[in-house]
C-alpha cells in the first residue's frame, strides 16, 4: 500500500516548542482563553510582522467579523470583496447584514483587480452609495497588487481590510502581507503554513490601534460591561484563543521561515519537473513579491488534452490529495443576487456542469488544480506526484 500524500497538513516542530508552551499552560493551571501564552502569542505575532496591535481569536473568519464590526459594517451597508476566494472571507459581511459586491481577479495576480475595483468605487460613487470596507485577498499566498488597491481605498476614504489568512510570511516589496492595510486576518486551520489546530488573529494598523483592539477584545469575551453583575449593553461573541491553542502558536512561529522555505522548495520542484509539459501554466509569482507558496496551483490551457478532472482524479487513484481553485463567490447560489464587478463587458456561462462563467475569477476556478504542497513531503513523494500526472501526457 501506497502512502497517503495530503494536499496540506499539520506539522508541528522537530524541537518541540508547542509542547514546552502547552506543558507550561497545564503547570500554571492557564487552559481558558486567558494567559500569558495568548498575551505572548500576540505581542510576539505583532512584532513578527511589524503592526500595531494583534488580537487572537477563535478563527481567521472570527477575525473578518471582527474587521467588519471594527469599522462600523451594518445592516444596508455594502462592502467591495475580493470573489475568488473561500466563502469565509465573505461570509461575515452578511452576520452584520450588509451586502456584498464582489471584485473581480486580474490574470498578472490573481487577486483583486485594480481596475475592477476602480470601476466598482465609480459605480457606486455615481449611485450615491460609498462601501464601507474593502476586503482583499492574498491567495494562495500570491500577493495581491496591494499598494495600488491601498492607494485607491485612501483617496476614497474607504478602510481595507486584507484577508492574509493563506498569505502569512508572504512579502510585498520586503514587508509583509497583511500589514498594508487597517486590518489583517491571519488564519491557522490545520491546512494553514502554520497552524494552532484552528484559531485566527486580527492585525490592527489604525492610527486608533490600541482603542480599536481593545474593543474586539470587548466583543470576542461577550460585551460584558466592567460590572461586579454580569451587565450586557451589546451582543458579544465567544471569539477569543484559548491558552492552549495561543501555546500551539507560539512554538510553530518559531518554525514560520522553516515552513516558508518548504512550502517555496515544493513550488520550485514541480516548475522543474512538470513545467515543461505543453499547456500547463503555475500561479504567478509577482517580482517585487515573495510568496508563501502555500498552496501550489497550476493552470491548464483550454487547448490542453488533459483537463483539471484528468488530474484530480489521478491523482486520487494514486492516494494523493489535490483539489479545485477556490469556486468564485459570485457564482456560489448563495450570493446569486450580489452584484459583481468585471473588466470583462460580456460575461456569459461557459460550463454548465460547475457554472463558471468567462470572468477571469471564474476562468482561474475553471482551470485549475491545487497539488499537493505538505510541508512534510519528502523529494520521494514530489517525484511520484509528477509521475503521475506527467504519465497524462504521455497517454
Amino acid at each position: 500500500m501506497k502512502e497517503h500524500i495530503f494536499l496540506s497538513s499539520p506539522q508541528m516542530s522537530a524541537e518541540g516548542y508547542e509542547q514546552e508552551f502547552i506543558q507550561e499552560a497545564f503547570d500554571t493551571n492557564w487552559i481558558a482563553p486567558l494567559g500569558k501564552n495568548v498575551t505572548e502569542f500576540e505581542l510576539e505575532m505583532a512584532e513578527k510582522l511589524g503592526v500595531k496591535k494583534a488580537v487572537a481569536l477563535s478563527a481567521g473568519t472570527a477575525a473578518i467579523h471582527m474587521a467588519l464590526k471594527a469599522v462600523g459594517v451594518k445592516q444596508g451597508d455594502i462592502v467591495f470583496c475580493q470573489s475568488l476566494t473561500f466563502s469565509a472571507t465573505a461570509n461575515p459581511i452578511t452576520y452584520e447584514k450588509a451586502d456584498p459586491v464582489f471584485i473581480d481577479s486580474d490574470e498578472r495576480t490573481w487577486n483583486m483587480s485594480v481596475s475592477a475595483l476602480q470601476k466598482a468605487f465609480e459605480k457606486y460613487e455615481k449611485a450615491g452609495k460609498k462601501p464601507k470596507a474593502v476586503i482583499v485577498v492574498h491567495l494562495y499566498g500570491l500577493c495581491a497588487a496591494i499598494e495600488e488597491i491601498a492607494a485607491l481605498c485612501k483617496r476614497y476614504d474607504v478602510p481595507l481590510i486584507e484577508d492574509a489568512a493563506e498569505s502569512l510570511g508572504t512579502k510585498y516589496k520586503n514587508r509583509y502581507t497583511g500589514t498594508f492595510g487597517d486590518y489583517g486576518i491571519i488564519s491557522f486551520n490545520g491546512n494553514k503554513i502554520i497552524t494552532t489546530s484552528g484559531g485566527g488573529m486580527l492585525l490592527v494598523n489604525t492610527e486608533d490601534a490600541e482603542e480599536k483592539a481593545n474593543k474586539v477584545l470587548f466583543w470576542a469575551t461577550q460585551a460584558r460591561e466592567p460590572a461586579r453583575w454580569y451587565q450586557h449593553k451589546e451582543v458579544g461573541y465567544n471569539y477569543r484563543m484559548s491558552n492552549i491553542v495561543a501555546g500551539i502558536g507560539r512554538g510553530q512561529l518559531k518554525v514560520l521561515d522553516q515552513r516558508v522555505e518548504k512550502k517555496r522548495y515544493i513550488y520550485a520542484y514541480y516548475r522543474e519537473h512538470i513545467g515543461d509539459l505543453p499547456g500547463l501554466e503555475f500561479m504567478p509569482l509577482l517580482e517585487e513579491g515573495y510568496s508563501n507558496c502555500w498552496l501550489t496551483t497550476i493552470q491548464l490551457s483550454d487547448h490542453c488534452d488533459v483537463k483539471p478532472l484528468d488530474i484530480m482524479l489521478a491523482l486520487e487513484q494514486d492516494d494523493i490529495e489535490s483539489r479545485p481553485v477556490w469556486k468564485p463567490m459570485h457564482l456560489q447560489p448563495v450570493f446569486a443576487n450580489c452584484d459583481f464587478i468585471s473588466d470583462m463587458n460580456d460575461l456569459q456561462i461557459v460550463d454548465a456542469e460547475t457554472g463558471a462563467d468567462n470572468s477571469v475569477a471564474g476562468t482561474l476556478f475553471r482551470r485549475g488544480v491545487c497539488i499537493p504542497s505538505d510541508t512534510k513531503l519528502t523529494d520521494e513523494d514530489l517525484d511520484r506526484i509528477c509521475s503521475v500526472i506527467k504519465q497524462l501526457w504521455r497517454k
